[in-house]
């Protein structure tokens, strides 16, 4: 049975994985399902100085001390970042990482430089003006909008070295999610990072749901399943 843990994206928690958890375990599989620092229920914990660094040692924190070994971490969405990181400080711990419709970052490179600078110039306007210069406010719309927190903006402007060739080695799936209407700005960014890794020789797959909010948890967790 596998080991998953699973890191979720921005302005969730680790409440967006229950589903999915429980689905996982039903079979037998260990999963864990870290909140990040500053979202969901640690969002007393929000700053200004949260930043990309501080969410990767948030869960290559959870792998030292649960002494997680083989683990098929997995990251969707800006939780791409996060698993990339991961990867580049505890390589030995992985035994496969996933990308869930997820940023796929290269060397030096934030999410605001994958997201291209109309889509991210959105976000830095919204923290300067309803967001204290520091937090991208979160929307509050839909069944569960009352989880979502506001997002700390450097975490998606730093970014990340991707230098250590132990983790280059890693096996890596990126699962692109194709039901996102047309009007999702992340439909051609997650598309694009696709197309990357279909590019770099990674297992590739599509999974017919939509971004965020309320995707299929079930399909999710089959698809997981189907890579242990």
């Amino acid at each position: 049975m596998a080991t998953y843990v699973l890191v979720h994206g921005a302005w969730v928690g680790g409440w967006m994985w229950r589903d999915v958890s429980r689905a996982l375990r039903s079979a037998g599989h260990e999963a864990f399902a870290p909140t990040l620092t500053g979202l969901g229920e640690r969002a007393h914990l929000a700053s200004p100085g949260i930043d990309l660094d501080t969410h990767v040692l948030d869960v290559v924190n959870v792998l030292r001390y649960e002494r997680l070994e083989g683990v098929v971490l997995v990251g969707h969405s800006y939780g791409g970042m996060v698993v990339t990181g991961v990867a580049e400080r505890v390589p030995e711990r992985i035994a496969r990482l996933t990308y869930l419709d997820a940023f796929a970052p290269f060397d030096g490179e934030s999410a605001a430089d994958l997201l291209g600078a109309a889509r991210a110039g959105l976000f830095i306007r919204a923290a300067k003006y309803h967001g204290d210069g520091w937090r991208v406010p979160a929307r509050k719309d839909g069944p569960e909008g009352e989880r979502f927190t506001d997002m700390p903006l450097q975490t998606g402007l730093q970014p990340l070295a991707v230098r250590n060739p132990a983790a280059r080695g890693l096996p890596r799936t990126y699962v692109l999610f194709t039901a996102k209407p047309a009007t999702d700005l992340l439909k051609p960014v997650m598309a694009r990072m696709a197309a990357r890794a279909r590019r770099a020789g990674w297992d590739t797959r599509d999974l017919p749901i939509a971004h965020g909010r309320g995707e299929d948890s079930g399909a999710v967790a089959r698809v997981l399943q189907a890579l242990a």
